[in-house]
This record gives C-alpha cells, structure tokens and sequence, in this order.
C-alpha cells in the first residue's frame, strides 16, 4: 500500500497554485531543491509526470490536473483536523444579523466554513428583516449585519445587486387573479415598491396575509392563496418564480449590503466579513494551463 504525504501534496498545491518552485518555496519557507525534491517523489510514487517542464513556465499535465483536485481536498481536511483538535488561538462570540430572506442558500455554507476556520468562536445568527437589524447594529447588539435595501447608508458596502421577482406555488393560478392576493412580512422593505408598481401599472390588489412568520408567508403562497416576492436566486424549491410574460409589473432591484466591515473587529471578523463577500459576489475563475502528454 502506497501513502500519500500531506506535506509533499501540500507542496504539489503551492507549486500549481503559484506557477512555479521557486514562488512556491518562499510561500512554504523552503528551499527550492527541497520543493523540486518532494514533486519527484511524488512523481515517482504515483508513477505520473504531474507537470510539464518543456516551457518557460511550468504547467499541470492532465494528470497533474486530476490530481489537484484530490490534493486540494486532503490538505483542507488535514488542516480541519488539526485547528479542529488542537488549536486554542481564537474564542469568542460573533453576532451576526441576517435578513430572512437571503438565509438561504449562502449563509448556511458560510457559517460552516467559518466553523471549520475557528472552531472555538461562536456565530450567534440572528435572522430578521432589514429595519430591526440596521437598529441593533445601531445599538451595538450586532456585529455584522446584511441588509437588502434599495439604498446605502455611509459606512456600508454593496456586495451584489439583484431584481425582486414574483414567486408563487407550482403550476399555481394565483397570480392571475384580480385582485392579486399578496402575503408579506409587517416590516418587509419590498412591500412599498412592489404595491407603487401594481398601482402604476393598474393591477388591483390584495394583503390577505400580514404576519412576522415567513414560513406562515411560505405555506399561503405554496398553497396557491397569494402571491409574493423575493429576491432573485434566493426562493425555497416548494415555490416557483412566476412567468407571469407581462401581466404583472416587472420588480426594482434591490442591495444586498454588509454593516461592520469597518468597525475593526480583529482578524476573526474580518475573515467573517470576506467569507460573506465571496458568498454574495461570484469571483472571477482562475484556470492553470493543463498540458496533455502524448
């Protein structure tokens, strides 16, 4: 049986990430003979040319490819293990406010990569609507908030623009009925932009369900009794957005926004803040040349 050493992958990574020895070793604080050494060893081991050496810059070959990806995978794990177990640097308590509505489905992935980064620091999420966040981030009581607003307050950051569109049960009827039927939250910010644009656009309508529960929201409308909106991308599978080719007004965008990236709260924070800034903005791919050997 024939096992892989976390160090030498460690090393393949460095060096597939940064494009060459000679950057990876100064990443790694090791010499580049010892870097050029580990990469033949594991050469070896599998019995592969992992990289392409006939060109100026060094480049994955096809199995080289294949490999990072398991690579990647077995020093992250290693890593977890490690600060999972054993590390006592970080503790402490992190509030962050969320609105309800885009919960789902970043949130969840975020909270468990930070988890996995600092195992020892509680995230208290405290899930609510745009207003009653913005006043406890005010009071103190939170940390970070996201908000979705159609504005920005100073001190604020825009981490996406996205449109409202109008949601309702599968295959549903409701939308179609005059007049509309509308759930929404008491405190929902879109409620008063949605309700100019049905009147601008002449539609008669209905709030038949006013609550502070979403899921009271979600059981009315995916029992095709009303109609409601919700920012794109962010609706549950048991309600579809509706195709409505017109008959109801197209919806304004709306700001996802982040408060407290600026308070200074420590690299704990911070790495909380840039988790949620990549959750929210899809960054540019970054492809490494992969050579096929022949």
């Amino acid at each position: 049986m024939r096992n892989l050493d976390i160090t030498t992958l460690r090393s393949f990574v460095a060096v597939a990430e940064s494009g060459g020895v000679t950057r990876a070793a100064g990443f790694l604080h090791l010499t580049q003979s010892a870097v050029s050494m580990q990469l033949k060893r594991l050469e070896e081991l599998l019995g592969l040319e992992l990289f392409d050496r006939s060109g100026r810059s060094i480049a994955l070959t096809a199995s080289g490819e294949h490999l990072l990806v398991y690579a990647r995978r077995m020093v992250a794990l290693n890593d977890e293990v490690i600060t999972r177990l054993t590390d006592q640097a970080y503790e402490g308590e992190i509030t962050l406010g969320v609105p309800h509505d885009i919960v789902y489905p970043a949130i969840p992935q975020v909270l468990k990569q930070f988890h996995a980064a600092f195992p020892r620091v509680k995230v208290q999420l405290d899930s609510s609507f745009t207003l009653r966040l913005k006043s406890e981030f005010a009071k103190g009581a939170c940390d970070i908030i996201l908000t979705t607003e159609t504005g920005l307050d100073p001190g604020g950051e825009e981490l996406a623009v996205k449109p409202l569109c109008w949601v309702g049960a599968p295959s549903g009827s409701a939308w179609r009925q005059r007049p509309l039927k509308l759930a929404f939250g008491r405190q929902c910010t879109f409620r008063p932009r949605v309700v100019e644009n049905l009147d601008e656009a002449g539609i008669p309508w209905d709030v038949v369900v006013e609550t502070e529960s979403d899921r009271t929201i979600e059981a009315t409308v995916s029992a095709d009794l009303a109609v409601h909106t919700m920012i794109e991308g962010t609706e549950p599978p048991h309600l579809d957005r509706i195709d409505h080719g017109g008959l109801l007004p197209d919806l304004p965008a709306h700001r996802i926004n982040l408060y407290g990236a600026s308070r200074g709260g420590g690299e704990v924070q911070e790495a909380l803040v840039s988790m949620l800034r990549r959750a929210f903005k899809v960054p540019e791919p970054v492809q490494l040349r992969a050579v096929a050997k022949t």
